[in-house]
């Protein structure tokens, strides 16, 4: 089992990891749910993240608000895929979950240094809060037991910009600060991501299921899937559940955070030449088992759904 700090901007697809991760308690301990802004800014990622929680019942587990802004911006960019509020217009009701005291880094900081090589952090939104998390407290890297995150476009092109992933391009500085801490690296970036897609067929399944729960994410899916069908941070989840469902390649990735058309391009080198000395920093996951992963995602859900 891994315990993980889930640390998000939900955002559909981020609701729906939170989902899995509650979905598979055999092999994920939830120890809290971080937030940041991104898809939205922080107030509605931070609602959000409050209100799926009370969808699940699990007012039991902390949520956190972190950065509302990049480290070198006033304001990030923010994506229109998920509806004004981040939930594909689906509103929930988030009172029930108390907002921890704590500011997102303070927690994440907290819960690594009082459970050493312990916890794993799974970023599924720009890296801010992990960035100030390491520059705050310098011990912490080598207390950290992997990050698994989504971000980035290894080999291929991005989805902001012609170059750039979303996640990486709202904070690159952020990004590079991660990149190089020497933390155990897993990304699941477009190479991947773009591949599990869902269509109507599995979106139909969702709406006339049986359960809730199903059909509230089915209705933030369908909304969502109109702009963007491709399932990027359940990705990441799936993995910690069933690793052999993926495949990829170790690689030295860098951020290109220079003002210009390449800004928030992650470069991956992978073969010793293109490295020049320099080892691999990441595990870059590249190929998924789509079928499989969604397969994973529906009989997982479904688990959620109150026993009668």
């Amino acid at each position: 089992m891994q315990r993980i700090i889930l640390d998000c901007d939900p955002g559909v697809d981020d609701a729906l990891a939170l989902m899995l991760a509650l979905a598979a308690p055999e092999k994920i301990d939830l120890a809290g749910v971080t937030t940041v802004a991104g898809n939205v800014p922080l107030e509605s990622t931070t609602g959000n993240a409050r209100g799926l929680l009370a969808l699940a019942g699990r007012a039991d587990i902390p949520v956190h608000a972190g950065c509302a802004r990049p480290l070198m911006r006033a304001v990030g960019h923010r994506s229109i895929m998920h509806g004004t509020e981040g939930l594909g217009g689906v509103r929930l009701e988030p009172d029930t979950v108390p907002l921890g005291s704590a500011h997102a880094v303070d927690f994440i900081i907290d819960t690594v240094m009082a459970n050493p090589s312990a916890i794993t952090l799974c970023p599924i939104g720009p890296l801010t809060n992990m960035a100030l998390a390491m520059v705050k407290e310098p011990r912490l890297a080598d207390n950290i037991r992997e990050i698994v995150f989504m971000g980035g476009a290894a080999f291929g092109p991005g989805n902001t910009t012609a170059a750039a992933e979303f996640n990486i391009y709202v904070d690159p500085h952020a990004a590079h600060i991660v990149l190089s801490s020497g933390v155990k690296l897993t990304m699941f970036g477009l190479d991947v991501t773009r591949t599990v897609v869902v269509d109507q067929e599995y979106l139909k399944a969702l709406e006339t299921s049986a359960g809730h729960i199903r059909r509230k994410l089915a209705l933030m899916l369908r909304a969502y899937a109109k702009g963007d069908p491709c399932l990027h941070d359940p990705c990441v989840i799936a993995w910690l559940i069933d690793p052999s469902l993926f495949s990829g390649t170790d690689a030295f990735v860098e951020v290109d955070c220079a003002t210009g058309p390449n800004h928030g391009r992650t470069i991956a080198h992978v073969s010793e030449r293109h490295r020049a000395g320099r080892e691999p920093n990441c595990h870059v996951v590249t190929g998924a088992a789509k079928e499989n992963v969604l397969e994973l995602l529906s009989r997982h859900l479904s688990r959620l759904e109150p026993q009668t």
